[in-house]
């Protein structure tokens, strides 16, 4: 299986128009900028990591937020066609982006395809610092963050169609797959103020 991820740390990269939606740019095979290491493993080094990468479906942007004593992901869900890379960038506070997977330490469940690679960037502390992982396997991904996972820090990704999981993670509530697919994107916000459940 083939993926791409990028770790950056601080503002040690200056990418434009990174933080909007825009498509990876070059042939997918790893290049690397500002003194960042180029890998097939996807290690996290100073700089900007890359790993060999599939095929571009588009960049789509969620923030890792802490406001107050929520700590969450804004959307909590997203519906993402096979190919899109999806960034996770915080905003504030120290997060991480990790996959529902029994092969991760952090993780008693797997709640991902059974196909797909699972991810963890780490946490990551400086404002404006992201993770991105291109998805390729169809199905429902659900993920948490690290230090807040037993606050309720948890999201749920569905590419290209429903599959895999049911009902909610062990550590609280997500959309439902239906809805994310109906709605594209739901928001924390509208999820946590009695939304689409």
């Amino acid at each position: 299986m083939k993926r791409r991820t990028f770790v950056k740390w601080g503002s040690a990269l200056s990418v434009g128009g990174l933080a909007g939606c825009s498509a990876p740019t070059g042939d997918g095979g790893g290049e690397a900028t500002a003194g960042g290491t180029t890998t097939e493993g996807g290690a996290a080094t100073e700089g900007e990591t890359t790993t060999e990468g599939g095929a571009g479906g588009g960049t789509q942007e969620i923030a890792m937020i802490t406001e107050g004593s929520e700590y969450y992901f804004d959307p909590i869900g997203l519906f993402v066609e096979p190919g899109t890379t999806v960034e996770w960038v915080i905003e504030s506070g120290s997060h991480s982006s990790t996959a529902y997977a029994e092969s991760l330490d952090s993780a008693n469940v797997t709640r991902i395809p059974e196909q797909a690679e699972p991810w963890d960037s780490g946490i990551l502390t400086e404002q404006g610092a992201s993770f991105s992982y291109t998805f390729e396997v169809t199905g429902t991904y659900d993920y948490f963050c690290l230090p807040h996972k037993s606050l309720g820090m948890i999201a749920r990704i569905v590419c290209g169609e429903p599959g895999d999981v049911e009902g909610d993670p062990p550590d609280g509530a997500v959309p439902s797959e239906q809805a994310i697919v109906n709605q594209g994107t739901i928001s924390y916000e509208e999820f946590s103020g009695g939304g689409s459940g």
